[in-house]
């Protein structure tokens, strides 16, 4: 009887040994699958961020413009007064702008809106329209053709234009000279001496323009031969408005003048109705 009691007690033992075993192999399985399931989600997450950030693009949208308008205020309208045509491996030509294309499709609808002409969605704002373009359409960027206009902003003074405070900050040597070599080799690229007199006088021209004034001297000044001239929305409104006028200027003389004859030629007839000759 005692050794039947043994054997139980130690039989009850084992199974209940055998209990806690499977419990704790199946409570590290379902930790285990658990686990992995968080790796795959973990893994999936940075395979999508990581799809996300081939499509970033490092270029400033905003430099990119501030550079294209200086060129074509300051330079352009001297390349179209001498009919020279830009070649494709010119940086200032318009095709290796990243974003050229884009801001085509701008539309300027009020102060207060701007309009996406890709899918006709309204912004408050140029800024707004601009992330609409880097989230919804930076699949038509042309990477492998178009550049960073933003790169050339240190040669054609973007941060004078953008008001920037390194404008006002130390000069820098080092930065000048790089930059005054960069300005003198898209000169060089754009407008090579040897394609005739226009190149020749373009680049001189370019020169001038934005080269010269890359020095810590202070004696330059850039921009200094003029930029394209500029008609302000104020001055037209203006021009339309005395158009519209002036025909009615003139309408409103001609009725003062043909009133005053008429009233001249009555005035002639009044002295002589009302004297009588006396009988003599």
């Amino acid at each position: 009887m005692a050794w039947s009691s043994v054997i139980a007690a130690g039989t009850l033992f084992t199974a209940l040994i055998l209990y806690g075993t499977l419990v704790k192999v199946s409570s590290a399985e379902s930790l285990k699958h658990a686990t992995q399931g968080f790796d795959e989600v973990e893994a999936t997450r940075a395979l999508k961020q990581e799809h996300e950030h081939t499509h970033e693009v490092h270029c400033s949208r905003e430099r990119s413009r501030a550079a294209w308008k200086i060129s074509d205020k300051y330079l352009m309208p001297f390349v179209e007064r001498e009919k020279y045509e830009l070649s494709r491996s010119c940086r200032l030509h318009p095709d290796n702008d990243l974003f050229r294309d884009q801001e085509h499709h701008k539309i300027h609808v009020d102060v207060n809106e701007w309009r996406c002409a890709y899918c006709k969605k309204s912004f408050l704002s140029e800024k707004y329209l601009d992330k609409h373009f880097d989230n919804r359409h930076y699949n038509l960027l042309n990477f492998s053709r178009s550049k960073c206009f933003a790169d050339l902003c240190g040669p054609l003074h973007c941060d004078l234009v953008m008001n920037s405070k390194s404008v006002r900050s130390k000069c820098n040597p080092a930065a000048v000279a790089k930059n005054r070599h960069l300005c003198e080799s898209l000169a060089d690229s754009c407008f090579p001496v040897n394609q005739g007199p226009s190149a020749s006088r373009l680049h001189e021209l370019f020169l001038h323009q934005f080269c010269d004034a890359h020095t810590c001297s202070g004696g330059r000044k850039p921009f200094s031969r003029g930029s394209r001239k500029e008609t302000s929305v104020l001055n037209y409104a203006l021009s339309v408005l005395s158009l519209m006028l002036l025909p009615l200027f003139y309408i409103v003389v001609c009725l003062h003048q043909s009133e005053i004859r008429k009233n001249s030629q009555e005035l002639k007839r009044i002295p002589k109705l009302g004297l009588k000759r006396k009988p003599s």
